[in-house]
């Protein structure tokens, strides 16, 4: 128990620079461009995640990092949590360039950031597949 509470804060530790580089905007800000992902994402456990906590777990965190997005300000598993604080690629004269997005700090998921949240630690786990998950996220068929 001590080691996952060790390992947990030592990744938070390790992903503060990266989250402090680039502003959180929320997916409010994601929802202009990306309704259909927007709207999809609202309904799967990503989105509530943070109501899936009992209040004690709501302060702890080992549950926490994992059931939010940016604390206090975003509960749930928003699109940041997967992409990156959006404050310097959410722009569209940004988005319209990949590169550059990314660049600015947009994340493309990998089965390793997946997995960070989706693994044996989790007192939930029941098997990760990231190749059968990876679509259910939002939800969005590709075409």
């Amino acid at each position: 128990m001590k080691r996952m509470v060790i390992v947990g804060l030592a990744l938070l530790v390790l992903a503060l620079p990266l989250m402090a580089a680039h502003a959180f905007v929320g997916p409010e800000k994601c929802k202009m461009c990306h309704k259909v992902e927007y709207t999809s994402w609202q309904a799967t456990k990503h989105a509530k995640a943070w109501n899936s906590l009992k209040p004690a777990e709501q302060s702890d965190a080992k549950c926490t990092g994992c059931h939010s997005t940016n604390l206090p300000a975003m509960t749930g598993v928003s699109c940041e949590a997967c992409h990156g604080a959006g404050g310097d690629y959410w722009k569209m004269s940004v988005m319209k360039d990949q590169k550059l997005a990314i660049q600015n700090g947009l994340v493309l998921p990998t089965k390793e950031l997946c997995e960070k949240c989706h693994n044996k630690k989790s007192p939930t786990f029941k098997g990760f597949d990231y190749e059968k998950s990876k679509g259910l996220v939002h939800d969005v068929k590709k075409k």
